[in-house]
């Protein structure tokens, strides 16, 4: 049977619950196209069914905050999907802050071993800095969802070459979540 990934693209494309803007990118962009190739690379591996909160650049969830992160969660739990996947970019005042990390609602935790594989292979396959797992309990997508999830913050949209990276190869950060879901199920 297959194993069901939702992929969850942060943010709309237009109010409300638009994401950061940096180095003239905004983040709804960057996670859209990140989790469209993420879904790609799944559907072609045959082990997996996927399902995108985005399926289009347009598609608009929510009329405000709450029910835009509520739409995305409750599609996954109804659906019954195995793995949740929420895409973010970071962003800080400070423009030196860089780095990958991936949030989840505990640790130790299936979710956290999850976050470690993704962690190790966007690092790897992108060379950006490992800023580790960290728990994030408060955030929606990560205490609501009824499987294992994880929220990957790909890179800094603040920082100039986070965000260069991000623009230039979203294909590696894609690669890299990949490899780390195939690296923890043991594909």
């Amino acid at each position: 049977m297959a194993i069901k990934i939702y992929i969850d693209q942060g943010h709309n494309p237009n109010p409300p619950n638009t994401g950061a803007e940096g180095n003239g990118l905004r983040e709804q962009d960057i996670t859209y196209e990140v989790g469209t190739l993420l879904a790609q690379l799944l559907r072609q591996n045959g082990n997996f069914e996927v399902r995108l909160s985005r399926p289009t650049r347009e598609t608009q969830l929510g009329t405000s905050n709450a029910s835009s992160l509520r739409v995305r969660v409750n599609e996954a739990n109804s659906w019954g999907a195995n793995y949740f996947i929420s895409i973010h970019t970071n962003a800080s005042t400070q423009s030196s802050a860089n780095g990958t990390e991936v949030l989840v609602y505990s640790q130790p935790s299936t979710s956290s071993r999850l976050a470690e594989d993704i962690l190790r292979e966007v690092t790897e396959i992108t060379g950006l800095t490992s800023r580790g797992v960290k728990s994030r309990p408060g955030l929606y997508v990560l205490r609501k969802t009824t499987m294992p999830a994880v929220l990957v913050e790909l890179g800094f949209i603040s920082n100039p070459s986070d965000a260069q990276r991000m623009r230039d190869n979203p294909n590696l950060f894609a690669q890299g979540i990949y490899q780390g879901l195939l690296d923890f199920l043991n594909l």
